[in-house]
């Protein structure tokens, strides 16, 4: 009897529940890398506005800042929706909205502890939980970086 409540548990949770892990992925991508594309251009737009922004908040450079996240962001948000190099882009991507979360919303870093709902509204957050998912699991099996790995014969793992 236990045998077979551990079978049927193993069925459910490990063969139907990984199968949506692809779908779930290119969901997260299409939605985030949109919004991501659609935040850098706004940005690259009104750079100027982003530039006073970024000197409000003493950011050193703030011109060249502006314009390399902004850029990171139109790319990133790009290479996203695509599933083009996916895991590498997250990483300027998370250490991008680790800085933004330690520069723009400093309060919700430091008082996590004492207000979860702080850090979990800000801006930067699901940004930055998207990126730490597509670093984690990769793009899954709906992306380029999928038919990139399996033209080269090499196994992918998604």
């Amino acid at each position: 009897m236990f045998r077979t409540l551990v079978r049927w548990y193993d069925l459910a949770m490990s063969r139907c529940f990984d199968r949506l892990r692809s779908p779930f992925l290119l969901l997260l991508r299409l939605v985030f890398g949109w919004g991501l594309f659609q935040t850098g251009k706004g940005k690259l737009e009104n750079i100027g506005r982003f530039i006073d922004f970024l000197t409000h908040l003493h950011i050193p450079m703030p011109a060249a800042n502006a314009y390399f996240v902004a850029s990171l962001e139109c790319v990133g948000g790009l290479l996203l929706l695509l599933g083009l190099a996916s895991r590498l882009i997250c990483i300027p991507l998370t250490v991008n909205f680790i800085v933004a979360y330690l520069t723009a919303d400093h309060d919700a870093v430091v008082n996590f502890f004492k207000d979860q709902d702080a850090f979990t509204s800000a801006a930067p957050f699901l940004y930055l939980l998207v990126s730490l998912l597509v670093l984690a699991f990769g793009p899954g099996f709906f992306s380029i970086d999928e038919v990139i790995g399996r033209m080269r014969g090499a196994k992918q793992l998604t």
